[in-house]
């Protein structure tokens, strides 16, 4: 062990010692440097930031809960309210699961419903929409329930002896 004197008379022990740290949850602390205080605004003149309150002068970004929507640009219109509009897109648009003729043919059963339909895999909820769509051939006499048809799905589910079914939404 040295003992060195570190001014004004007093000693200091400079030995290396061995320390063993365990990391628990009550000694974590956080980084030198890495919690900021927060900055005391409007607190008068001599503090720095007085008066405006660092939020520069007058005006509309001067103000409390000022906000910019997007597309925002300065006051210019806009150019999503410069740009043409055409057509209609509806707040509820139909969307249907679509099921081709082809996909059919996989199924052993005199009558096809939503259900069926669930069960085999080629649709994912028996309660929302479907549509038949006339892709591919039947070569069996069906009963397919389905809430919409293809004109082709129709002629060629009747021209194989079955019936197209249109199922209540």
């Amino acid at each position: 062990m040295e003992i060195k004197p570190a001014g004004k008379g007093s000693v200091r022990n400079t030995e290396k010692r061995e320390v063993s740290v365990f990391i628990r949850l009550h000694s974590l602390k956080a980084p030198k440097g890495s919690m900021k205080k927060n900055k005391v605004k409007g607190r008068g003149a001599g503090s720095g930031h007085g008066k405006t309150s660092t939020r520069g002068s007058k005006g509309q970004t001067s103000r409390s809960g000022r906000d910019f929507y997007p597309g925002f640009e300065g006051g210019q219109s806009p150019l999503i309210r410069r740009m043409p509009k055409r057509g209609f897109n509806s707040k509820f648009p139909r969307e249907y699961q679509i099921v081709n003729l082809s996909d059919l043919g996989r199924i052993r059963e005199k009558t096809i419903s939503p259900g069926i339909l669930e069960e085999n895999g080629l649709v994912d909820d028996r309660n929302k929409l479907i549509k038949i769509l006339g892709d591919g051939e039947v070569k069996n006499p069906v009963i397919v329930q389905a809430h919409a048809f293809s004109r082709s799905a129709v002629e060629k589910i009747t021209k194989a002896g079955g019936k197209a079914e249109i199922v209540a939404c």
